[in-house]
């Protein structure tokens, strides 16, 4: 097979249906043949070859490998954010793509790019800053919409330390906020199986949540920095010949320990950074 520049760029959906409108958004992967000049190996994205052949096509854009291993293709895909996937659809309307052509393309209804459209109607920029990374579903988005502007940056932080973006958690968080944070307080309505008791512990349960996110924030800045510091003493003992060969011979599992400490001190932070740090 030949990676051709003169290809197209195509996507479909699971089943491998197309539109007259769909594109290809994640290009097969191919690595050169080893002693073939122009010869190239499939590695990842057999099914769309297959798809394209049936379309007829006779050349498609590819990335080309530097190695063979096709599971580092499968195991590092990075999927669009739903922020992120919100800002382009954003972008492709606004040069004029209409919702039925980007709907066919991406092989979805057309409802559902609208409301990925208007994904962010009535969520303020902070929460939506902090949630531009985040997969997080779009009916989460339709809670987060019933909260005032502060209480949203407060349940994205929420989310965000709970590690949870789910419906169901974000629902909850809106059954412990107060009447006076939400847009509209008449509308508040009692969770089905949640009495005003327990709606008043987990109100009281997510304050003290917050305040422990602030506290820890506070406290992370410096303790990082301690620590990193403290790694960079323990590299310098390790480079004193006589002390190593000790706990070589004296204490094996110790030194295997401060050397597991100062190799994954030195892939994050350079010892110039460190320096810095200590001079401040």
């Amino acid at each position: 097979m030949g990676a051709n520049e003169n290809g197209f760029s195509c996507r479909w959906g699971p089943e491998g249906n197309f539109g007259a409108a769909s594109r290809l958004i994640e290009p097969p992967v191919v690595a050169h043949t080893a002693g073939q000049d122009g010869s190239f190996k499939l590695l990842d994205g057999h099914v769309r070859l297959h798809v394209l052949k049936e379309m007829g096509e006779t050349s498609v854009i590819c990335l080309v490998a530097t190695d063979d291993e096709s599971f580092t293709y499968n195991k590092r895909i990075s999927r669009l954010a739903t922020i992120q996937e919100h800002k382009m659809i954003l972008r492709a309307v606004e040069r004029g793509v209409s919702e039925a052509r980007i709907a066919a393309a991406l092989n979805v209804n057309i409802a559902l790019i609208r409301q990925k459209r208007t994904l962010l109607n009535g969520i303020c920029p902070e929460a939506a800053e902090l949630l531009k990374a985040r997969h997080c579903p779009i009916n989460s988005f339709r809670f987060l919409r019933k909260m005032k502007p502060l209480r949203q940056i407060q349940a994205a932080d929420l989310m965000i330390a709970a590690n949870n973006y789910t419906v169901p958690y974000v629902e909850a968080i809106l059954a412990a906020t107060d009447s006076a944070d939400l847009v509209d307080p008449t509308a508040k309505k009692a969770t089905a199986g949640v009495t005003r008791e327990q709606a008043e512990l987990m109100r009281s349960e997510m304050a003290n949540l917050q305040k422990n996110i602030k506290l820890i924030e506070g406290a992370l800045g410096p303790d990082h920095l301690r620590l990193v510091v403290a790694g960079r003493f323990v590299e310098r003992l390790l480079q004193n010949d006589r002390l190593a060969r000790y706990l070589d011979r004296s204490h094996g599992e110790i030194l295997s320990e401060f050397r597991q400490i100062v190799a994954q001190l030195s892939q994050h932070v350079p010892l110039a950074e460190v320096e810095n740090g200590e001079s401040a």
